[in-house]
């Protein structure tokens, strides 16, 4: 798998001569198969440059795998070049969020009044499939999921070939429910974590969805990562903040590997 960030910004995206480092667009996550296929992890205002960088190739196919409906992690989706390409097969998969069908209320968001292009008039072939706690094949990929702790349904990922593991949870509130996702984090390859909020912030927004670098770090000890990045970052949080947190991190995680999530870090995961 070659895996490429798009987008670790959370809740709003933030650009601005403080957060060029680690960058501003919310959350995406491209991911390249061996074998050519390719999977989109959310489409926060990331999925926009994707879009473009893959307009050299277009796609024939793709598949998008939604965490959940909050506009962080689709506000980019109505600027993501291969939904206006004919050829382009698009499969959206996500939970059933809470207001009715994934598909009825994404086209409501990409419909006007909240959006100026009818969801109908976007080219592509596009179809959605609702999950929960499932697992399916997307090429030789296996991909399982889990409901997480935030607010409204949400999933996390896990994608797993050629016995590599890359575990996508970019919002959890692991002090509200400890086990939350570690079904899918479980020694993983890389593991990309919500660490969103200071301990001393998170005292006042228990129950938002996101977690405290101490419960990230205990998170750590019970997935046991081989790699952990710190994912879905606060909007206020400026580039020597989340070097800062960084640090606290690094010095509390008893020697597991962490690092911030940025724009444009890209891995391999290679065969075992």
């Amino acid at each position: 798998m070659k895996v490429r960030i798009w987008g670790c910004r959370g809740s709003l995206s933030t650009p601005g001569a403080e957060t060029v480092r680690y960058g501003g667009n919310t959350s995406c996550i491209e991911v390249h198969t061996s074998r050519g296929a390719l999977v989109v992890l959310d489409a926060g205002t990331g999925v926009r440059p994707l879009g473009e960088a893959l307009a050299a190739e277009p796609p024939a196919e793709l598949d998008l795998l939604l965490t959940h409906l909050h506009l962080d992690h689709i506000e980019g989706l109505g600027f993501f070049a291969p939904l206006f390409n004919p050829e382009c097969t698009v499969r959206i998969w996500g939970p059933r969020p809470v207001g009715g069908p994934l598909a009825e209320l994404v086209a409501t968001y990409l419909s006007p009044p909240f959006f100026p292009v009818p969801f109908e008039r976007f080219p592509a072939s596009i179809s959605f499939t609702e999950i929960s706690e499932d697992t399916w094949q997307i090429d030789d990929l296996r991909v399982a999921t889990v409901p997480v702790c935030h607010p409204g349904s949400t999933v996390g990922y896990r994608l797993s070939q050629n016995g590599n593991s890359l575990a996508y949870i970019p919002d959890n509130e692991p002090a509200l429910d400890r086990g939350s996702g570690l079904a899918v984090a479980g020694d993983a390859d890389v593991l990309f974590h919500d660490a969103q909020f200071t301990d001393a912030e998170y005292a006042d927004r228990v129950g938002w969805g996101h977690s405290a670098l101490s419960d990230f770090v205990t998170y750590l000890a019970e997935a046991a990562p081989a790699r952990a990045v710190m994912f879905h970052h606060d909007p206020a949080h400026s580039d020597a903040q989340l070097e800062g947190m960084l640090a606290e991190v690094q010095a509390a995680a008893d020697g597991h590997a962490v690092e911030l999530a940025h724009e444009g870090l890209e891995l391999e995961l290679g065969s075992r």
